[in-house]
């Protein structure tokens, strides 16, 4: 099984199948396209599958014309018929792996996953775990599901964990140029799947096994988590003491040695940094341990929607306005800048808040003309509001959460009463005004 797999895979033979077609699974689809393979995709989401099929994209950086190109060629086949599974040779699985309401790994989806790969298993077929999790999840809680179906791991089938590394709206690292950690559950397994990595991506960096793999990816999300913590604690400092945090960073970054410049904000957004280094945490406390740093980071970055929220309200005070009533406008709301990905974005936390304080609530941002469903937050129905000069001189104030570069900053400064900047985003554009508060 293994020599077979090995040969079907160096060929290009070997079909590709990919669960999950959001920011991760549809990008993994494309550089595989790219490398010569055939793909299918899954997903239990039919609409994101009629999109495809339609020829239409859903992720802004995955351009629709090349998502018809691969349908209508085949190379690429969006489906939702999971028995379909048992078509492909290798299975890449990229599910989401959210918290439970008390930040315990909620792994409803990859273990879903895996019953439903077990139930269709077939001998020869290598499957590998994308999604961030903690260490031992592959071993410990796949490998004992796929087992049941009465297939021997390392001769029926292989296993293997290669973390995620997308990084949205990133231009310059495509899934293909970012080098991809590979760990297996054996030899046999951490070969093939070093193999087809191998014919995708530009750097394939083996490691012994999935646990080291597992932890790589949380290591480098929760170093990323602490550092923002410690600078967004840094920003509260700063700021009573008359200290602009932003002009601290530029001149400490110009060492050119020993000091990583991160960046404040209104909190923490995206899939991997509100969420992973609570996997580590959960982890270390099954094993009677504890980890400070973590704990302390996510009090810190859970924190700042409340510290902006404060900034709203002293700034409106002075200006005798109540925040009860009060038109507020919160431009962006994608967690990161230039990109339409809204997942855990700090802006609905900062909806919420204002909402519980009876403001006037809208948004503006082109990337998301309506606001979706989240899991972790209560949403309310709003469109995007187009921003223009009548809408900014409609409001209260408006908060900057997000700073696409769309947003035309001259024009937010000239005709806003006031400017809540969570992203220093007026600095390069506009004066120093009274207007314009830094949160």
């Amino acid at each position: 099984m293994f020599q077979t797999l090995l040969e079907s895979i160096e060929s290009r033979k070997a079909t590709v199948g990919v669960i999950g077609l959001g920011y991760v699974g549809l990008p993994l689809v494309r550089a595989f396209v790219y490398a010569g393979y055939q793909t299918i995709g899954f997903d239990v989401d039919q609409s994101k599958v009629t999109q495809l099929l339609a020829g239409k994209s859903y992720i802004s950086h995955i351009s629709a014309e090349w998502i018809a190109g691969c349908v209508e060629d085949g190379t690429f086949t969006p489906t939702a018929e999971m028995g379909r599974l048992a078509e492909a040779d290798v299975i890449l699985i990229c599910v989401p792996t959210p918290l439970t309401a008390d930040r315990d790994p909620d792994l409803q989806y990859v273990v879903g996953t895996t019953e439903t790969i077990a139930e269709n298993l077939k001998s020869g077929q290598l499957i590998v775990l994308e999604s961030t999790t903690y260490p031992g999840t592959t071993r410990d809680v796949m490998l004992p599901i796929l087992l049941s179906s009465g297939k021997k791991s390392g001769q029926d089938f292989f296993l293997a964990y290669s973390p995620e590394r997308e990084d949205p709206g990133n231009a310059n690292f495509t899934a293909s140029q970012i080098p991809k950690v590979v760990g297996g559950i054996d030899e046999h397994s951490r070969e093939l799947a070093v193999t087809l990595y191998g014919h995708a991506v530009e750097q394939v960096v083996p490691v012994s096994n999935c646990e080291v793999a597992e932890a790589c990816k949380i290591l480098e999300n929760t170093y990323r988590s602490v550092n923002i913590a410690m600078i967004n604690e840094l920003k509260t400092l700063f700021a009573r003491l008359g200290i602009d945090v932003w002009e601290v960073i530029a001149a400490a970054k110009t060492k050119p040695f020993g000091f990583q410049p991160f960046y404040p904000g209104p909190g923490l957004g995206g899939h991997c940094i509100p969420i992973d280094p609570f996997y580590l945490s959960w982890l270390a406390r099954e094993n009677g341990m504890e980890t400070r740093f973590i704990e302390l980071a996510g009090e810190v970055n859970a924190a700042m929607p409340n510290y902006v929220v404060s900034k709203v309200l002293m700034a409106l005070n002075e200006l005798g306005k109540p925040v009860k009533g009060a038109k507020i406008g919160i431009l962006g709301i994608a967690y990161k800048k230039d990109v339409d990905d809204p997942r855990e974005s700090p802006s609905f936390r900062l909806l919420e808040l204002l909402g519980e304080l009876k403001a006037d609530l809208s948004y503006v941002d082109p990337h998301i003309p309506e606001l979706p469903a989240m899991r972790s937050f209560q949403v309310p129905q709003l469109a995007a509001q187009p921003l223009t000069s009548d809408y900014l001189n409609s409001q209260d104030a408006v908060v900057i959460s997000t700073d696409h570069t769309v947003f035309d900053y001259q024009l937010i400064a000239d005709y806003t009463d006031l400017v809540i900047d969570t992203r220093n985003a007026m600095a390069a554009t506009t004066p120093s005004r009274a207007n314009i508060i830094k949160a």
